[in-house]
């Protein structure tokens, strides 16, 4: 190769490299469709994080939990690659292991969450309260191309 046409091609390959971390790093975004409504969630930065996305789409049937949450199992476990937190925020989208159970979280009760903790695998960015419905809830996930 050319003395010429090495920096340009070292170059190439850097811009590359930078471009392909920059795309495995950016959290990416989901849709959760409930009913009518459809509220965008950015997910987390996390190994936990992107396994939940290699399962999607799924679509689960919610059940409430405490009036401030939906839960549903599942069909596999997730690996355990997330920071674990007590507590949470409305929007939160998160992954309890002990079950295997993702939920969303609608309302805060104020209570925290007891160990070994959540992960959170997405923040929904508005409209969280639309699953503040009575009873089970249907529940589409998909990844945002």
């Amino acid at each position: 190769m050319s003395r010429s046409l090495l920096p340009a091609v070292v170059m190439a390959m850097v811009l590359t490299s930078l471009a392909c971390r920059a795309q495995q790093a950016s959290p990416g975004k989901i849709a959760i469709t409930v009913g009518d409504k459809v509220l965008t969630a950015t997910v987390a930065d996390s190994a936990t994080a992107r396994d939940f996305v290699s399962l999607l789409p799924l679509t689960l049937t919610m059940k409430d939990l405490f009036k401030r949450e939906k839960w549903a199992d599942l069909p596999r476990p997730l690996s355990e690659g997330g920071d674990r937190v007590r507590t949470y925020q409305v929007g939160d989208v998160i992954y309890w292991s002990p079950s295997d159970h993702v939920a969303i979280y609608y309302r805060h009760d104020g209570q925290p969450i007891p160990s070994p903790g959540i992960i959170v695998l997405a923040r929904i960015e508005a409209g969280a309260g639309a699953l503040d419905l009575p009873g089970d809830v249907k529940v589409t996930i998909e990844a945002v191309k």
